[in-house]
């Protein structure tokens, strides 16, 4: 049985979510990518930190997780990027065979 995830990425602008959702579409790592405002708060280097950014909801296989998460570091601006894939443990059958159609074997 095909798994699926989300993965949720953060990136420090919108330009930057664009042109990694557009990096990992045409490598077909990924169906779809939602691009979200967010503010986060969280602890850097013993800090607490405020920043705008942009939150990326991945829709993709489970099988491509590695190389998609390789196409992201590769192409974001953070040392520690948030990378975190979650297994989708339900979804309307056609929706999911969507993903499967357009992320590549």
């Amino acid at each position: 049985m095909e798994t699926y995830h989300v993965v949720l990425v953060t990136a420090q602008s919108q330009t930057q979510a664009r042109r990694i959702a557009k990096k990992l579409l045409q490598k077909r790592l990924a169906a779809c990518v939602n691009i979200v405002p967010v503010e986060s708060l969280f602890m850097w280097q013993g800090e607490i930190q405020e920043e705008d950014e942009v939150l990326m909801i991945i829709k993709t296989r489970a099988s491509v997780f590695d190389d998609l998460m390789a196409t992201v570091r590769d192409a974001h601006s953070y040392d520690t990027p948030e990378i975190i894939g979650l297994p989708i443990i339900v979804g309307a059958n056609d929706y999911l065979k969507w993903i499967s159609n357009e992320v590549k074997d």
